[in-house]
């Protein structure tokens, strides 16, 4: 494992699901549920989501070093330009039910996780850590930074509530997030060109 592919992949995937809708579910879910099971169903799927975007990444490793190069270019441009469109967007995240549900562990993890696994495709974080395993060819190290990042973030959302969401200034996040992406994306480009001389 490299350290700093794992940091890399962390502090990429981290500002980038901070305003995201999958937060914004988790604080709705953690409302109708205990928090326990809601972050075991979350964890869960993002997981599974991290691993899916994972094995995407390796696969584009195995094309000639340009096209990939290019292609992580093109997937982190679209992650800066749809984050920086959205910075001034405030996502609500539902209604809070009056009461949490009486619902079994089993029960409520279930429904968090299959909440959040359809949620999360082709979401911008999935789309960082795909290019970020192409980029680097590190799969566990991009693993393991992303979903630190995935599990931080559900932590946050399921454990400190609502408050994360008022206190935060939601479009200053995403418009960081979209500058970490358009270097992320200038970076490819220039490997590109290298791979193309």
């Amino acid at each position: 494992m490299i350290w700093s592919v794992v940091l890399a992949a962390f502090v990429l995937v981290l500002p980038v699901e901070l305003p995201d809708k999958t937060l914004f579910a988790s604080l709705v879910l953690a409302t109708r549920f205990a928090p326990l099971p809601v972050f075991v169903g979350v964890g869960t799927a993002f997981g599974l989501q991290v691993a899916i975007a994972v094995t995407a990444g390796s696969l584009l490793s195995l094309l000639p070093e340009a096209l990939v190069t290019g292609v992580v270019a093109l997937l982190f441009l679209v992650g800066a330009i749809i984050l920086w469109r959205s910075a001034g967007e405030i996502e609500d995240g539902g209604e809070a039910a009056d009461a949490r549900e009486q619902t079994s562990f089993l029960r409520a993890a279930a429904i968090s996780f299959g909440v959040l696994f359809a949620a999360e495709w082709g979401d911008l974080s999935q789309l960082a850590t795909a290019g970020l395993a192409a980029r680097y060819e590190e799969p566990l190290s991009v693993f393991v930074g992303a979903w630190a990042a995935l599990l931080v973030v559900s932590g946050l959302a399921v454990f400190l509530g609502k408050k994360l969401a008022d206190r935060l200034p939601i479009a200053l996040i995403r418009r960081v997030a979209a500058g970490l992406f358009l270097v992320f994306a200038v970076v490819a480009v220039v490997e590109t060109v290298r791979a193309l001389s």
